[in-house]
């Protein structure tokens, strides 16, 4: 890795966004075109300006002056032209490769394991997402092809300089390597800055959309000044970044400025000198060379500009393709098609940890039929939600196997085993939208007559019909318009209008209040016939009437039985449990 961050240009990572250009060859090529005929205009026009001046206003001849002046103009226009078509096309380019490259990144993230988003920064991911995204664009739109036209108009300008007068041309060649060595301490310094840059911004995002989600927290608990001074020092470093690609900037240009005056300079008193003294230079020569000279110095000085600009889409495109080729996804390789769950659910012997040799579920087995209400009860930590998390193959287990109706869901493609089984969590995510739109999360099979009436079925219709707009109501970002309990049965009524086969309540009612929680008893009740349900909860109140209990201590079940045979056993875990809120439950 180190040795890769002391590279100035990466030429396997820039072969591999050139990939994503195939798609659009003409284009590309297009901008080619342009970029020569911006280079070839350019240098004709001091070539033309000194023939007219040798051969007509030297000479005191007018007849075909007419002649050179409209050339100019026709010359000035097509670099007019290919200028304009040049911007558009490239910056056509760059926005349609950076379109590609987010989608592809966008769809691979969606299909990450949860271990991934567990260890990753939102903030940094946001800003591979979006920031780098646009630093890519400029690479296509700013860097390369304003590189390679640079090079190209140097090229050009010091062949006609040679053809026109290799005298003068060796005084301003001589200058060169100044620049060139310059440019290429330059580069390198800038490309660590760069890189700096870049680092920050992402600590920068990260800090500040951690914080602004956490902003409740935070005042809580009077923690601004301290998030404040946090985020001073983030910003701190951000500008000490920044500020050193401006020193570097500060150094270089009037360097090379200077340079290039010295060598302009050095052309018209010794090309004066040789008009003049030595006739060895024409007046048509030392005019179109103070033309020259500025054509060749500053497409140089523009290429060192214009490399820090690649040098940073550089950056950002490694970051992204890093994102790309992080290998987290859960293996979709089933090939069943799940159209429909009896509900029949069995794990066997199922291990697994988050982390490695941390196991959080130590060999648990279990079997529910089909149709029945399951509660997992436990205290904290015991592997509840894990087994929720591992029966939608959000992760993967280590050793066992989890099945429905006999069946391994390793066997069945993912899409239609999560669309057979809807989850109601107890931290209830809501989009900036309508009700409807995060009811139905936009899927076109679910009209807005099959949410009004699942709504009335489960007793919610009336709640949401006040609201203003009613199911058109925005609840904001993270549904901050609605109350905990009015977020949970929404999303109560976004799990029961799927129609799923198997009903997972985690924790649902555990932060609703009690007129909310009757609701959602009096809706449990009703979905849950003739469907598979697993409810977990820590209120043991509210698990009471489930066909089966099973009891988890430390990721292993301790015990299962219903309500009634548990409650008969002598110091048994469940019922030192209800008897604990039993007791709590009087005492209140």
């Amino acid at each position: 890795m180190a040795e890769k961050q002391k590279k100035i240009f990466d030429v396997s990572l820039f072969k591999r966004l050139l990939n994503y250009i195939k798609p659009y060859r003409t284009v590309f090529v297009l901008s080619l075109v342009c970029v020569i005929g911006l280079s070839i205009f350019g240098a004709l026009r001091p070539y033309v300006l000194q023939q007219a001046i040798d051969t007509q206003i030297a000479q005191k001849k007018y007849d075909g002056f007419i002649v050179y002046i409209v050339l100019m103009l026709a010359l000035l226009l097509l670099e007019v032209i290919s200028q304009l078509l040049f911007i558009y096309y490239a910056s056509w380019l760059g926005q349609s490769v950076v379109r590609d490259i987010r989608v592809r990144l966008f769809s691979h993230m969606l299909k990450f394991k949860m271990t991934y988003f567990d260890k990753s920064s939102v903030g940094i991911l946001i800003t591979r997402a979006v920031t780098d995204m646009e630093r890519i664009a400029d690479i296509f739109g700013q860097g390369l092809f304003m590189i390679f036209s640079d090079i190209l108009k140097m090229g050009v300008v010091a062949g006609f300089m040679l053809y026109m007068n290799w005298k003068l041309s060796l005084i301003v060649f001589i200058t060169l390597p100044i620049i060139i060595f310059a440019t290429k301490i330059f580069q390198k310094y800038m490309k660590r800055a760069f890189e700096e840059v870049r680092t920050e911004v992402s600590n920068l995002n990260s800090f500040v959309q951690e914080r602004v989600t956490g902003m409740k927290i935070l005042q809580l608990f009077t923690r601004e000044g301290t998030e404040f001074k946090k985020f001073k020092a983030i910003n701190e470093r951000h500008k000490k970044g920044w500020l050193k690609t401006v020193w570097y900037n500060s150094i270089f240009f009037p360097i090379a400025e200077f340079v290039s005056s010295l060598t302009m300079g050095a052309i018209i008193w010794i090309g004066g000198l040789n008009t003049v003294v030595g006739q060895t230079a024409s007046m048509g020569d030392l005019i179109a060379f103070t033309m020259f000279i500025p054509m060749l110095f500053r497409p140089l000085n523009q290429i060192a500009n214009k490399f820090n600009t690649l040098q940073m889409g550089m950056v950002a495109a490694d970051r992204v393709f890093k994102v790309l080729d992080t290998n987290s996804n859960i293996n979709d390789t089933g090939t069943i098609e799940a159209n429909h769950f009896k509900g029949q659910l069995t794990f066997e012997d199922v291990r697994f940890s988050y982390i490695k040799d941390e196991e959080v579920l130590k060999g648990v087995s279990f079997n529910v039929d089909a149709g029945q209400t399951v509660a997992i009860v436990g205290a904290t930590g015991a592997g509840k939600s894990t087994i929720i998390n591992l029966l939608n193959r959000f992760y993967d287990i280590d050793s066992g196997a989890i099945k429905i109706d006999g069946v391994d869901i390793k066997s069945m493609t993912l899409s239609s085993l999560r669309h057979r089984i809807a989850v109601v969590l107890q931290d209830v995510f809501l989009f900036a939208d309508t009700i409807l739109n995060n009811i139905t999360l936009n899927n076109e099979y679910i009209t807005e007559e099959d949410v009004v009436t699942a709504a009335k079925a489960i007793g919610i219709h009336d709640f949401i019909s006040s609201l203003p707009g009613g199911y058109h109501y925005n609840v904001k970002e993270r549904g901050v318009m609605l109350s905990s309990g009015q977020r949970q049965l929404i999303s109560f009524l976004r799990a029961y209008v799927t129609n799923p086969s198997i009903l997972i309540l985690d924790e649902a009612t555990s932060s609703v209040d009690s007129y909310s929680e009757q609701l959602i008893q009096d809706a449990t009740d009703t979905i849950t016939k003739g469907r598979t349900s697993i409810v977990i909860a820590h209120r043991l109140a509210t698990v009471q009437q489930a066909d089966k209990i099973i009891v988890m201590d430390s990721g292993q079940i301790v015990e299962m039985g219903t309500h009634k045979s548990l409650l008969k056993k002598k110091d048994g875990y469940y019922k030192n449990l209800y008897e604990v809120q039993f007791l709590k439950a009087e005492a209140v």
